[in-house]
């Protein structure tokens, strides 16, 4: 799902596609909280809080546009996002035992990261002044989802092109912070969860270790 809402917004040019997203994060948000700890009554308070608020940012969105709408429509997804994430992590980190659906599960949380700071990105873009990018890369543009998260990931990774610089003291400082948040999260958890992992008793990679087989 991850994937296809990225899929989606690169190849696909239209601004509507920043809302399509929003659902399909909203659905593994609540995909996320399915697993949860928390008591049923909690997760049905917090499950009506988010359908609400997205429905909300959805038809703010579509009614009045403009930057307004689609900006604050991205600061809720960017909320929405970093919620997904807490929960993820959260019960990645109780699981008693490392296993093959805790390091998708890390992944999952890593590819959220990438996209909940495009939707910060993206919200400062529109509700700061149409400025973001150093020589006003953005001022003609009328989908800029995919050149955020396209900017979000290659900061992420650390890869840093170049060919988009923030241009603002505030981008510049949330963009380091990404960094910093994408190498931490690579070099702790993912490579701590790697590095516990053990294929389960009786499966293909167990064959080897019996010489009988």
């Amino acid at each position: 799902m991850l994937i296809a809402s990225y899929l989606l917004s690169a190849f696909i040019g239209a601004t509507w596609i920043s809302i399509v997203q929003l659902v399909l994060f909203t659905v593994a948000g609540m995909l996320a909280l399915r697993n949860s700890p928390f008591q049923r009554g909690t997760v049905r308070l917090i499950v009506a809080s988010a359908l609400a608020g997205s429905a909300v940012m959805i038809v703010a969105a579509a009614l009045y546009g403009g930057n307004e709408g689609f900006g604050i429509a991205a600061l809720w997804t960017g909320v929405l996002l970093l919620m997904t994430v807490v929960l993820i992590v959260r019960q990645i980190l109780t699981l008693p035992v490392v296993t093959l659906q805790s390091i998708f599960g890390a992944l999952s949380a890593y590819l959220i990261i990438g996209l909940m700071f495009s939707s910060i990105y993206s919200a400062m873009y529109r509700l700061g002044g149409d400025q973001f990018f150093a020589s006003g890369q953005l001022r003609d543009s009328h989908n800029v989802t995919p050149i955020f998260q396209y900017f979000s990931f290659t900061t992420l990774t650390t890869l840093g092109y170049g060919d988009f610089t923030a241009a603002s003291n505030g981008g510049r400082a949330v963009a380091v912070l990404e960094a910093i948040t994408g190498q931490i999260f690579l070099a702790t958890l993912v490579a701590r969860l790697v590095a516990a992992f053990r294929p389960q008793a009786g499966g293909p990679a167990d064959l080897t270790a019996r010489p009988d087989s």
